[in-house]
């Protein structure tokens, strides 16, 4: 079995989300996407954070209507700090037998040398699946420099321009800026009934 892995903080979980799901699901004939959301990224140590139990909420809602995508609960169930690797050695041996394909966007593709234990990163992932927007292109052999074996693990997906981030929502919230399209429409009920991202 082939199972994507989708990690964030998702804060909120917006559309641009689920179409990159939903296209790695359908491009590379995945059995399902894990949605690992991550309580308290390392690398945002100085950004304010939703609570989890919102955010938590937020994905469910975000993703209850596709039987392709769950919720994974490996982060969330464990003590903090939260790095990829040690995400994927926990997946892993909890179901050996599955084929492990991490999604990321590109600049994550070139933060890479930065995040924790990268090379260990890497060798822990069967495929890194990275979601390429028309227009964009990547230093391959730069990044394959400083991390051995990394280019025979690249799958490339074409995906539709999606500008939308949670930053540019919450800052839409908090401005009274419209915001409704740019999330699914329980994730928009969620959020004005639970008065988030005002301050």
């Amino acid at each position: 079995m082939k199972i994507g892995i989708l990690g964030g903080t998702f804060d909120p979980p917006h559309i641009g989300h689920l179409i990159l799901a939903s296209e790695a699901l359908d491009q590379l004939s995945l059995g399902q996407v894990l949605w690992v959301l991550t309580p308290y990224p390392p690398h945002k140590t100085q950004q304010k954070i939703t609570p989890l139990a919102h955010r938590q909420r937020m994905v469910e809602l975000a993703i209850e209507d596709n039987p392709g995508f769950e919720l994974s609960r490996v982060d969330i169930d464990r003590p903090t700090p939260h790095f990829a690797v040690d995400t994927m050695k926990i997946l892993r041996k909890q179901a050996p037998g599955v084929e492990y394909h991490y999604l990321m966007g590109l600049d994550s593709l070139n933060d890479l040398p930065a995040w924790h234990t990268p090379v260990e990163f890497v060798r822990s992932c069967d495929q890194i699946v990275v979601m390429l927007r028309h227009g964009e292109s990547i230093d391959i052999p730069r990044l394959a420099a400083k991390i051995p074996n990394l280019e025979e693990k690249l799958t490339f997906l074409r995906t539709p321009v999606m500008d939308i981030s949670g930053s540019d929502i919450r800052s839409r919230v908090a401005s009274g800026k419209p915001f409704q399209y740019f999330v699914p429409e329980k994730v928009f009920r969620y959020i004005h009934e639970n008065h988030l991202y005002l301050d």
